[in-house]
């Protein structure tokens, strides 16, 4: 697997749909991942020609520590290590950018991310439904 920054409009694109697939209550269209692209770092990752998964890291704003880590993986490739290498790489990330706390969120509808998080050691501190959802998002720190 390798992860590819998402300069491109291509990578843009399959970062998008990797989003809006693991995300499906909160779709993003192409110009709200631009805008997210400039404020955070976006990654997508292949196995060969096969896309596999994305991660965004939220950097540290100033004066604070704090990184935000996702780790989003297509269903078809979980349980394979992916996620694993995904976040390792987006954490690798956070605390070159000097991130000492690092935190994550995932939709309370995905056993799996939630599953995962937990593994990594991580510990829901919040829980939250954005204006017109009915599904929470559950924020968690590294504990």
């Amino acid at each position: 697997m390798h992860a590819v920054d998402t300069t491109s409009e291509a990578a843009l694109s399959d970062w998008q749909h990797v989003h809006n697939t693991v995300i499906p209550t909160a779709l993003l269209s192409l110009e709200d991942v631009r805008e997210r692209s400039a404020r955070h770092v976006l990654h997508i990752a292949h196995l060969g020609d096969a896309l596999v998964g994305c991660t965004t890291l939220r950097v540290p704003a100033a004066g604070s520590t704090t990184a935000t880590v996702i780790a989003r993986v297509l269903p078809a490739y979980r349980g394979r290590g992916f996620g694993r290498e995904l976040y390792s790489h987006a954490l690798a990330q956070a605390r070159s950018l000097g991130a000492e706390v690092i935190e994550t969120v995932v939709l309370a509808s995905n056993p799996e991310g939630l599953s995962f998080a937990h593994r990594a050691g991580f510990i829901e501190f919040d829980r939250y439904v954005l204006p017109g959802d009915t599904v929470p998002f559950v924020d968690l720190r590294l504990a």
